[in-house]
């Protein structure tokens, strides 16, 4: 009795399993390989690289976008005010090293030599005050003139000397212009400030969402008002590009189908209408059926992922959308 019935439990077992690959991978009348599966896509959280709070939102959900769409704007008005501060520190900067560089003007020199001369004059007058009250007291013995009055005499000409020394230097710097070190240093604190403005620019770009890639917005996460971070998506973008079906092929077929084979895709909704494609990856290790096409007899059956790239030119399929795919295998080389 155990014999016949361990017959009958493996004929069910094959016949069940047949079934199954029968409903998993088919043949066409045509010789086409039938597989079904499901739409896929890749999907973008759209977050805003830096923090503050969200002004204005531009896209709802369902909405198709272009790439380089704008979605949302930042309050960035702080960050405005700071440009504009580190712009007029740019201009005094600019307007220092423009000096610098330019050097002395002629009458700025004119003047310095007009100093020196002045200095020069007076150190003469100082000169002959002393040799006058000098020649005094040496005529009437140090009488006629007191020694504090010739002691105010020296300390007047070497006080005149030393002045006419200080404008001859003052007036040589001005020829000579300012120091290469002071030019470099200017020069410097203006690429600081314009590196500044850049890194404030960059933040008040940053305040503009900007779809990536063509694609249809899947989600409004946040709204005008709420506090936005790099952690906190602000919409969830579904690529319109590239779009493919995924599908599972058994071992028994894995030789009929190779990269760049063509295919064609329908799906319920539109049986007659189907959509050009072509075999775009095929997977090198196997893995067990997927729960949204196995059945209870493939539990245990290994099978290989493929990735049907279509040009769904007219939009018509969805994300998870049951599709089928029909590959030609007639034309294998």
């Amino acid at each position: 009795m155990k014999k016949p019935l361990i017959l009958l439990v493996a004929i069910a077992a094959m016949a069940c399993a047949a079934w199954g690959w029968w409903h998993f991978s088919q043949r066409g009348d045509d010789g086409t390989l039938v597989l079904h599966g499901n739409v896929d896509i890749r999907q973008v959280s759209l977050a805003f690289d830096g923090s503050g709070r969200v002004q204005t939102l531009h896209a709802e959900e369902g909405d198709s976008v272009e790439a380089g769409a704008l979605l949302a704007l930042l309050d960035t008005r702080t960050l405005v005010l700071q440009a504009e501060q580190a712009q007029a520190q740019i201009d005094v900067q600019q307007q220092t090293l423009r000096r610098l560089r330019t050097g002395s003007r002629p009458e700025e020199i004119a003047q310095a030599r007009s100093r020196v001369n002045a200095a020069r004059a007076d150190a003469v007058q100082a000169e002959q005050d002393l040799k006058r009250l000098q020649g005094i007291a040496a005529n009437t013995q140090g009488r006629g003139v007191s020694a504090q009055d010739l002691d105010r005499a020296r300390s007047t000409l070497q006080v005149a000397r030393a002045r006419v020394a200080e404008q001859g230097e003052a007036l040589r710097l001005s020829e000579l212009g300012p120091r290469e070190e002071d030019v470099a240093g200017a020069e410097a604190q203006l690429k600081a400030a314009e590196a500044q403005l850049a890194l404030l620019q960059h933040q008040i770009a940053q305040g503009e969402l900007k779809s990536p890639a063509a694609a249809v917005v899947r989600s409004r996460l946040l709204e005008p008002g709420d506090m936005a971070t790099p952690q906190r998506p602000v919409f969830a973008l579904a690529l319109t590009q590239p779009k493919w079906v995924r599908v599972y092929v058994g071992e028994p077929d894995l030789g009929r189908v190779r990269p760049g084979q063509s295919a064609r895709v329908t799906t319920d909704s539109a049986p007659d209408k189907p959509i050009v494609g072509k075999v775009g990856y095929i997977s090198s290790v196997a893995e067990f059926t997927p729960k949204s096409v196995q059945t209870e007899e493939l539990r245990t059956s290994l099978v290989y992922e493929v990735r049907v790239l279509v040009e769904d030119t007219r939009d018509a399929l969805r994300l998870g959308q049951p599709a089928t795919v029909r590959l030609a295998v007639g034309d294998e080389p």
